[in-house]
């Protein structure tokens, strides 16, 4: 039991060692780390109290030859003097401040204190290195001028030689642009006045309008020749030879007013006017550009013209082909009306007949109208070909409909003599096939002809004798002619299909009754039979004849029907 106990005990006491032991070690770590963060902030302290600013500042004291410099020299002394004295000072204090924390070992404030003092670190360095930056832009400014000065001379006298090797190309704009190289040339004299006086608060600002002088001269010399060869040479001709086809194709009555030439010409040469003004004071503002959009405008017109020229051809071909078919169609419905009477009384027109002509006549008018209209407006030049163009196509695509109506129309009206034609030869046609019929008749002696067969030749007689009547009057209405004739067609070749059927019946009942005499002395019943056939044969009856013909010949010569279809048949 006392060596449980002696066990536990011992267990314990080395737990407690490990977690002091632990506990030292964070302990120290942290305050290992914390430690040597302060002595990086106490090197960035020392690197910012280092800084040349002094060095620096003391070469201006050799410029002090103005106020404008003695007065910065004295701001920016006054600015290190807070620095030296003040801010890095604190600066020290707080790096104190938070070591006495962190012997504390009070890590909570030792953190919050180095976080503040490495904003305030933060905040002098920028203070020292843009202290440093102005006072090196004076201590440094005539090395960096001259520098920069010696570019820009060079740059001048590039931009000199160009102008003069090419003087003549600048025309009255050369004046302007000698007066302002002289004007850079004094600029140049100014900055070595204010060098002299180590004025380099106003160096800057000479510099600066040197450059934005030779900036602009580099356009000048570069845009000015192009400007002067299309203001005074280029679009002056152009314009003189748009002038020159714009009267002459007025003298050839081209309507050209909507192009606005004239108007069009006199504000070009405004703007010309206006451009070659500013350039003078070399302002070249969009110049280049407004006088390429007006050569683009004035090429354009010739594209115009030559559309005009085209359309002109064009035109004036539509327009003699559409007087052409107009002038047709004007004598084509006239002649019908004139003669519109004449074909009431020769046929029966509907009423969406006469309507249908009626409107095309209307219709006809009104495009006869706007068709004056249209050569109204070609004779006084006011719309353009190109418009009128479209106008006479226009009127052809309604000529065109016009055209088609009317042939409807007129189909119609054709139609019905087609018909009355067709009708009359379908008369003969008739008349032949019934005059057919009764030659055949009367080539085979029947002994008796059926009333039924009178019947049907009655009915086609009158048949023939409506269409004769319905041919005859006027007007006559060709509906009822066209079921005339149909009826009697029918009729007719129905009477001659009974013709043919019964003279071919007759024909073989009387061969077979003949046949079959042979064995009338051999068959009693045969020979009855026989003379019933003989009997219906006489009597008309063809069929009942033949049928009991056969059949009786059957029972002595089985086949005998396909035998006599075989000798007499066809």
């Amino acid at each position: 039991m006392d060596s449980i106990i002696l066990i536990f005990v011992t267990l314990f006491i080395v737990a407690v060692v490990l977690v002091i032991v632990a506990l030292n070690y964070i302990q120290g770590r942290k305050n290992r780390k914390y430690r040597k963060r302060l002595e990086e902030l106490e090197i960035q302290k020392n690197q910012i109290d280092g800084t040349p600013i002094m060095p620096e500042l003391s070469k201006i004291e050799a410029f002090l030859k103005n106020d404008k410099i003695e007065t910065l020299y004295n701001h920016w002394k006054n600015e290190l003097d807070d620095i030296k004295k003040n801010q890095i000072p604190k600066i020290t204090d707080m790096i104190l401040d938070a070591d006495y924390s962190l012997s504390q070992m009070d890590y909570k404030s030792t953190l919050y204190k180095i976080a503040k003092l490495e904003m305030e670190i933060y905040k002098v360095r920028e203070n020292s290195e843009i202290l440093l930056d102005h006072i090196k832009e004076i201590t440094t400014s005539e090395e960096r001028n001259r520098a920069i000065i010696t570019k820009l001379k060079a740059t001048y006298r590039e931009l000199y030689q160009k102008f003069n090797d090419s003087k003549g190309e600048y025309a009255d704009i050369a004046d302007p642009i000698s007066l302002q190289f002289e004007n850079i040339a004094k600029r140049f004299e100014d900055f070595e006045r204010v060098m002299e006086n180590n004025d380099y608060t106003e160096v800057t600002n000479i510099i600066k309008a040197i450059d934005e002088m030779l900036k602009h001269m580099t356009v000048v010399i570069e845009e000015v020749p192009g400007i002067v060869l299309m203001a005074e040479n280029v679009l002056p001709k152009r314009i003189k030879e748009v002038s020159d086809t714009y009267s002459q194709m007025q003298a050839a009555n081209y309507p050209l007013d909507y192009l606005n030439v004239e108007y069009n010409i006199e504000e070009a040469n405004k703007k010309i006017s206006d451009i070659l003004d500013r350039a003078k004071v070399l302002n070249l503002e969009d110049s280049l550009f407004e006088l390429k959009v007006l050569l683009d405008y004035f090429d354009s017109l010739f594209a115009d013209f030559d559309k005009e020229k085209i359309n002109r051809n064009i035109y004036e071909d539509a327009n003699k082909a559409f007087k052409v078919r107009l002038d047709k169609m004007n004598s084509l419905v006239e002649d019908i009306f004139k003669q519109i009477d004449d074909i009431n009384k020769v046929y029966h027109l509907k009423e969406e007949d006469m309507n249908l002509l009626t409107e095309v006549q209307g219709e006809l008018k009104t495009l006869n109208a706007d068709y004056k209209i249209l050569l109204d407006h070609t004779g006084n030049n006011t719309f353009a070909f190109s418009k009128l163009t479209k106008e006479i196509e226009t009127l052809a695509n309604r000529l065109a409909v016009i055209e088609d109506r009317l042939d409807n129309s007129l189909d119609a009206i054709g139609s019905m003599k087609e018909d009355e034609v067709r009708a009359r030869e379908q008369l003969e046609e008739v008349k032949g096939i019934l005059k057919e019929s009764k030659r055949m008749i009367r080539d085979y002696n029947f002994p008796v002809i059926p009333q039924s067969y009178f019947v049907e030749l009655n009915e086609a007689q009158a048949a023939i004798k409506e269409i004769v009547r319905e041919l005859d009057k006027k007007p006559i209405t060709i509906s009822v002619l066209n079921t005339r004739v149909d009826t009697a067609r029918d009729l007719v070749l129905k009477l001659f299909t009974t013709t043919k059927e019964m003279m071919k019946t007759a024909m073989f009942a009387e061969m077979a009754i003949v046949y079959g005499n042979r064995y009338r002395s051999s068959y009693t019943d045969l020979d009855k039979y026989l003379t019933n056939s003989e009997v219906l044969f006489y009597k008309g009856e063809y069929q009942k004849s033949l049928e009991l013909t056969i059949n009786a010949l059957n029972r002595v010569e089985p086949g005998i029907y396909e035998k006599l279809l075989n000798l007499y048949g066809n």
